[in-house]
């Protein structure tokens, strides 16, 4: 229920506002409004407005969109529709300049970017909660080892591309890492060690991960934030866990006499030893104990049968779910430079996004970028579940990838339009009509193949989630 009401709520937000954008700007350019549309199909609500224009404002069955019709000579079909009022011709889109066109059109995209802005510049004036890049000793033979990380080095700036990104989160880095690893570019870290001194990490090449959301570039290089404590969150039923008699709150100390300082220590010894007999030495009630554990063999992630009718491969499983606190930090920017920093998380949202977009295109990237509104849902029920400030990233986040969305050039969508209206505006001539009727239907087979390859993307994380 809950991933439903925010699912709903960030929906109709985030929809308000791009068609609240389209609506404003067309009252400003004197363009009579028919109607207001959230939703589309079956109006369940309808009301008119006082205002002398009687827009009509409807909230309809199928919320995943909405739309502002605007009087135009175009869209009234003579057999039904009665003649427009001769003194209301003038206020119709069609007969606007083509510059007060474009300003309608681009409108409801702009309105989702200041949308961002304002919730960005909400969490960093406000100040937001987020793991301290500090990080923990990397795991031989990664990047970070080669370029040496030490246990404790606290991440300052990362200089790539000819640009230098502060680093203040443990977001941050993963941002600046993600924008600079699409060129396969060097880059230089500047960590401050746990005795105070500077020094910069030369890492000879980022990791491209193709913008798969299934790699985080963080563990492709080796880093990981440095915790405390790692204990057991969760048993899982019918589990090795479980047979061992382990419990939810037993602090992990050691795995066969290895000291246990990192949840992933854990879960990569687990995991190279299926149906291996081990030892686990957990702290329990003040107690230490040793704790004999066989872990299940289970089929290893992204693997098939071998050759010649070879079982597959196999990986260790304990069933147990892992929980490792982490240095929190507050990070709070002066109102000027919160403003400044939510235009530049904005913009740099939107580049990568068409970075990504572009590295789609020609196959550099990965195409399970391509969400739906099941995965959406997905994501703002779980950030609605860690708390406001969550939830307001999550909004910021999705305004901006609908914003730079509906500015594609793909005819019926905004960005279309817009292709359209700049030709008119060069050319002085515009689109021939039949020409806009092919465009359409091309527009449109554009749409429902993204939208098919979205909702498959949307029901295989929901299977694999599930097996």
């Amino acid at each position: 229920m809950q991933t439903i009401l925010a699912f709903i709520v960030a929906l109709g937000i985030l929809i308000y506002v791009h068609e609240m954008g389209h609506y404003l700007a067309a009252r400003a350019c004197g363009v009579k409004v028919l109607r207001f549309s959230i939703g589309f199909g079956r109006p369940l609500l309808r009301w008119v407005s006082r205002h002398r224009d009687r827009t009509e404002w409807t909230l309809a069955a199928i919320p995943l969109g909405g739309y502002v019709k605007m009087l135009d000579e175009r869209e009234r079909d003579p057999e039904r529709d009665p003649p427009f009022d001769s003194a209301d011709l003038p206020r119709a889109f069609n007969r606007q300049p083509v510059g007060k066109r474009i300003a309608i059109v681009a409108a409801g995209p702009v309105a989702n970017f200041l949308l961002a802005i304002v919730l960005y510049f909400t969490l960093f004036a406000g100040g937001m909660q987020e793991p301290a890049p500090v990080l923990a000793a990397p795991v031989a033979g990664t990047a970070a080892a080669q370029a040496g990380v030490r246990d404790g080095d606290r991440v300052l700036a990362l200089s790539a591309n000819d640009e230098t990104e502060t680093v203040r989160s443990w977001n941050d880095l993963r941002m600046a890492v993600m924008a600079q690893g699409f060129d396969g570019a060097g880059a230089v870290l500047r960590v401050r060690g746990a005795d105070g001194a500077e020094r910069d990490l030369t890492i000879a090449r980022l990791p491209n991960t193709g913008g798969d959301p299934q790699r985080d570039p963080l563990a492709t290089l080796g880093l990981a934030l440095k915790g405390g404590p790692v204990t057991i969150r969760e048993v899982l039923p019918d589990s090795a866990a479980e047979r061992a008699g382990l419990r939810a709150g037993d602090r992990v100390l050691a795995w066969q006499g290895e000291p246990i300082r990192q949840a992933d220590q854990l879960i990569r010894a687990v995991r190279a030893n299926p149906g291996a007999q081990a030892t686990l030495s957990i702290e329990r009630e003040g107690r230490t104990l040793q704790v004999p554990v066989k872990v299940d063999a289970v089929p290893a992630e992204g693997e098939g049968p071998g050759e010649g009718g070879s079982k597959a491969a196999t990986a260790g499983k304990l069933g147990a779910a892992l929980t490792q606190a982490v240095q929190m930090e507050t990070v709070r920017d002066a109102p000027l430079q919160a403003l400044v920093r939510a235009g530049q998380q904005v913009w740099d949202t939107s580049v990568l996004s068409l970075k990504l977009l572009g590295r789609m295109l020609i196959g550099q990237a990965s195409l399970q970028n391509l969400s739906g509104p099941l995965t959406v849902a997905d994501y703002a029920g779980k950030a609605a579940n860690l708390g406001w400030q969550p939830f307001v990233g999550f909004l910021a986040l999705v305004s901006v990838s609908l914003g730079v969305l509906n500015l594609l050039p793909i005819p019926v969508l905004d960005g279309g339009h817009l292709l359209y209206y700049c030709v008119e505006f060069l050319t002085g001539r515009p689109v021939p009509d039949h020409w806009q009727a092919v465009l359409q239907k091309v527009g449109i087979a554009c749409i429902l193949l993204l939208t098919s390859l979205a909702l498959f993307n949307d029901v295989s994380r929901l299977f694999l989630a599930r097996s």
